[in-house]
């Protein structure tokens, strides 16, 4: 059985691999994606105790399903939740508003749309312009103090913000991009991370599946896929030749490609957890198999030679 990890500083311990839902509120039947209860409750099952979800997700249908899932099941206590909070709508036009007045309300509509009494996670999903961001945080910190939340999450804030959002230690994890393809964070941020005790969980892992390993130069991509600067034809297949070179390391530990580079992450010092997404029962028995694998100093070091920092 794999060991559970705290996230950081905030006494909250989680599988390793958890899972990211902004795609349970999709049934498609075209890409074998189960509608959302199922998967919250394979994931369960299979022994995944962390749910990362977020407003802006379904506008809330994501949050919703967590919550009537969990409440059937009576599966609430077995279960880390982490949401995110930032967005608002006023007609069509969408308003990332951190203000204190929005963030109370906004993690009220999260506890309701969640059905629990106190949301283990709350990330500020995005910074807005004119909030300072400790005084963001600080209402956060008031939350927690209440028993709203238990710990404290900023995504997407730039260097210089997350240092004012810190300013009296109140974060305790960040999100962001990272990957193998862009490792910016491992020197722009790490380091704070490390001196602050505060845990990183990176989205994208796979980089929109390209880290996977189950792309060819003939695969068909998304209009969003395409829009991407990875997916671009001289870009693409130089990453194809790069990853095509991890499966002797896969084929030694008898797993996938996608599996090394959720292990590697694993292997940063700050990197508690990671999210990978999943659209039915197979998917996330087959992401939990990424914790069990054991990198050695030589596999680490030839993933490090590919995708240097």
């Amino acid at each position: 059985m794999v060991e559970r990890v705290e996230l950081g500083k905030t006494g909250l311990y989680v599988h390793p691999i958890g899972l990211g839902a902004n795609k349970i509120g999709e049934e498609d039947k075209e890409t074998n994606t189960d509608y959302g209860g199922k998967i919250i409750n394979a994931a369960i099952e299979s022994g995944l105790n962390f749910i990362d979800t977020a407003y802006i997700y379904g506008k809330g249908l994501s949050e919703e399903i967590i919550g009537k899932t969990l409440k059937e099941n009576r599966n609430r206590k077995n279960v880390i939740l982490a949401t995110k909070g930032a967005h608002r709508f006023e007609g069509d036009k969408m308003i990332v508003d951190n203000s204190p007045a929005f963030l109370i309300q906004t993690v009220e509509e999260s506890l309701k749309r969640l059905q629990t009494d106190v949301i283990d996670l709350f990330y500020i999903h995005f910074p807005d312009i004119e909030t300072p961001k400790y005084e963001a945080i600080g209402t956060l910190q008031r939350l927690k103090e209440s028993g709203k939340i238990r710990s404290i999450g900023v995504s997407n804030f730039s260097f210089e913000q997350l240092k004012e959002a810190n300013q009296d230690g109140y974060i305790d994890v960040v999100q962001d991009e990272y990957n193998l393809i862009n490792r910016k964070a491992e020197t722009a941020l790490f380091p704070f991370f490390l001196d602050n005790n505060i845990s990183f969980i990176p989205y994208y892992p796979l980089a929109s599946g390209l880290l996977a390993g189950k792309y060819r130069h003939d695969t068909v991509f998304s209009e969003r896929q395409k829009s991407r600067p990875q997916f671009q034809d001289d870009v693409y297949f130089n990453y194809l030749e790069k990853v095509d070179k991890f499966r002797a390391i896969a084929d030694k530990h008898n797993v996938d490609v996608a599996h090394i580079v959720l292990a590697f992450y694993l292997t940063r010092e700050t990197i508690d957890s990671v999210i990978p997404g999943a659209r039915n029962r197979q998917q996330i028995e087959d992401n939990l198999k990424a914790a069990e694998v054991k990198l050695t100093k030589e596999d680490i070091q030839f993933i490090d030679d590919i995708f240097p920092v």
